[in-house]
């Protein structure tokens, strides 16, 4: 893992969220972005060498909906960058943690992304990033 790549924020209403943002960050959302994979609908910001991604729900079978339900808005995840995502879950699966899918999927801002169950991560939901290569 080399750093944290950024953390996402469940929300209801990503407009509103983005407006809140704005002001507590003082920038603008710099990408908004449909995951179909996902069910949700993305809004990036940065500060600094830092990334929030407020996540929403695009469907009523996303499982940030299922999220909202039983804790409320709030940090849903921490995204690690990763050089080899297929390597990284190999190895945390052989230090038995708990994958929740087993082939990387495309995810938003260009990246491959896996999540690991937060029943093996101290309830933390952790995803996996790798930078989708353009050549």
């Amino acid at each position: 893992m080399r750093k944290i790549e950024h953390i996402g924020i469940a929300v209801k209403d990503l407009e509103k969220s983005e407006e809140l943002f704005s002001k507590l960050l003082g920038v603008n959302s710099y990408k908004r972005e449909l995951v179909p994979s996902e069910n949700v609908s993305t809004s990036f910001f940065r500060t600094g060498p830092n990334k929030i991604e407020l996540v929403a729900s695009s469907s009523e079978e996303s499982p940030i909906n299922k999220f909202i339900r039983n804790k409320g808005e709030g940090i849903h995840h921490i995204a690690f960058a990763v050089g080899d995502i297929k390597s990284e879950m190999e190895r945390l699966e052989q230090e038995g943690f708990t994958l929740l899918n087993k082939e990387p999927k495309k995810g938003a801002d260009n990246k491959l992304i896996c999540f690991v169950h937060p029943k093996s991560s101290n309830g933390v939901l952790i995803e996996l990033c790798q930078e989708i290569s353009t050549h």
